[in-house]
């Protein structure tokens, strides 16, 4: 496939994720407030987007609390900030097993719900977009398992076209990929999609550029595709991404430092992105453009 360098790029900031980098950095947020107002700052410095989980405002754990969603997006909305809300809908399909000799029952840490129960914070908060994990994964740990079946996959892609919210599908491997293709032909999802591709995550598809290109030549030509990469390779994946069509992804879930030795607060991390893009020839667009690129209805601020 040629590349056809993209020239008009959204940013999106994935704010604060579920994993435990908590206590590795004073910036990952923790709060509502904490949250919402690290998310605001990435808009102002030039993200379109921001991707948001909840943690508990005291230990810095992964959350589903319906009020703690409730309460940043509301805290996003009275800011009259204009950005487009992608809330998390991942959580819930986690299972731990209790070791290579006795699997089961499954320990702490497990927390496996069901579609409604996964969509809900969702259909109560509306947000322009949430996440749809197309397909179940190893991660780093030895025993924890990601977990959504086409079954899961099926029901929560139903429930979130029926709420007209914008399922942005996280493709960690080509087959989530191949399956995310299927959801479309069976009308679960609307076409053209939207897509996250996730790279470097292990065990999903590694960060080279080689399995990058295989990711981007399995994404149908009318969908919308943004990328990123863990870790030291985030900006790197900003030019990458780019080069091959794609819009970019950085913030605090992926990538802590802004460079060796100094730890990045989530618009520092915009803002040098947004230099790499524009360094390309490239020009960032705001959320008005990137909701017609998307096709999606703005929710607030309201304008007056």
């Amino acid at each position: 496939m040629p590349l056809e360098m993209n020239r008009d790029v959204f940013i999106t900031c994935a704010v604060t994720g579920s994993g435990g980098t908590q206590d590795r950095s004073p910036h990952v947020p923790r709060s509502p407030k904490q949250i919402a107002d690290s998310a605001i700052a990435a808009a102002k410095a030039g993200a379109a987007i921001v991707h948001c989980h909840v943690r508990d405002p005291d230990t810095g754990a992964p959350s589903r609390d319906m009020a703690l969603y409730r309460e940043v997006t509301d805290r996003v909305r009275d800011s009259a900030t204009d950005v487009i809300l992608n809330l998390t809908a991942g959580m819930g399909g986690d299972i731990i097993f209790g070791g290579t000799e006795a699997p089961f029952p499954v320990v702490d840490g497990t927390d496996m719900v069901g579609a409604t129960e996964r969509v809900a914070h969702v259909a109560q908060c509306l947000p322009e977009i949430c996440t749809l994990d197309c397909g179940t994964m190893n991660f780093a740990e030895a025993d924890y398992v990601m977990t959504n079946t086409p079954g899961m996959l099926t029901a929560m892609g139903k429930m979130m076209t029926e709420l007209g919210v914008k399922p942005e599908i996280e493709a960690f491997d080509t087959g989530h990929l191949w399956y995310a293709k299927q959801l479309v032909k069976d009308g679960v999802l609307d076409s053209p999609a939207l897509v996250q591709l996730c790279m470097g995550v292990p065990w999903g598809a590694p960060d080279d550029l080689n399995t990058f290109m295989a990711m981007v030549n399995n994404v149908p030509d009318d969908w919308t595709f943004s990328a990123f990469a863990l870790g030291r390779n985030q900006m790197a994946y900003v030019a990458a991404s780019v080069l091959a069509g794609g819009n970019v992804r950085v913030g605090l879930e992926d990538n802590l430092w802004l460079e060796k030795g100094v730890l990045a607060e989530n618009w520092q991390l915009v803002e040098r992105a947004q230099t790499i893009v524009e360094n390309m020839g490239s020009r960032v667009i705001g959320p008005e453009d990137a909701r017609a690129k998307l096709g999606l209805t703005k929710r607030a601020p309201v304008d007056q």
